[in-house]
């Protein structure tokens, strides 16, 4: 499936657990950097987007706070190892929002909007006709839409797709394997990178 319309993008916001790292069981949260398994490529599709001007932001729901298997220090110790982690592959993300709410006590948690809107204050020139949104399930996919942003949904690991996934591959706009999948077939990054990379050889 692809649907994608030419667009100028310029903004790409990220979901984490399932696009980024190994998403865990139904129900179990990561709540260590020891538990973080970073998915094969994704370090390199940063560095990718990165390496092509594109801003990329990670908009995660993390409800392990809410239920108390996590603090909001432990996700922080986290994410700073998560950015530490990239610098060795010459890559960033330029910033990260995170949703700490349980379902239906905020408007922050996706599909709801809130993080889309917080990243949009701190990058005022991002909108729905340059932005594009990569997740791993329905809520993703609904949030994108619900912004009027380009979305695509990474199928990812079928035994810990979450409830809705069906429903999520039919809506994007596009439908990727995975995150490194994504960049190369979607935003034209696979000869740019390579060429890239002969350069820095």
């Amino acid at each position: 499936m692809n649907r994608l319309q030419p667009r100028p993008i310029r903004y790409v916001f990220l979901d984490r657990d399932g696009v980024l790292n190994r998403k865990m069981p139904e129900g179990v949260y990561v709540t260590a950097w020891a538990q973080f398994e970073w998915l094969p490529g994704a370090e390199d599709a940063i560095a990718r987007m990165n390496r092509s001007g594109l801003t990329v932001i990670l908009v995660t729901n993390q409800r392990g706070i809410a239920l108390g298997k996590l603090s909001e220090a432990g996700l922080n110790e986290i994410h700073s190892r998560l950015r530490n982690h990239l610098t060795g592959y010459h890559a960033h993300l330029d910033a990260i929002f995170y949703c700490p709410h349980d379902r239906d006590q905020c408007h922050c948690r996706k599909p709801d909007t809130g993080l889309f809107e917080q990243a949009m204050e701190k990058f005022p020139e991002a909108n729905a006709q340059n932005s594009l949104v990569i997740g791993d399930s329905l809520s993703d996919i609904q949030a994108g839409k619900r912004m009027g942003m380009t979305t695509i949904f990474i199928t990812g690991d079928a035994a810990r797709q979450k409830p809705g996934s069906a429903t999520a591959a039919r809506e994007a706009d596009a439908v990727a394997s995975s995150l490194i999948d994504a960049v190369e077939m979607y935003l034209g990054l696979r000869t740019s990178a390579l060429q890239e990379d002969s350069k820095q050889s």
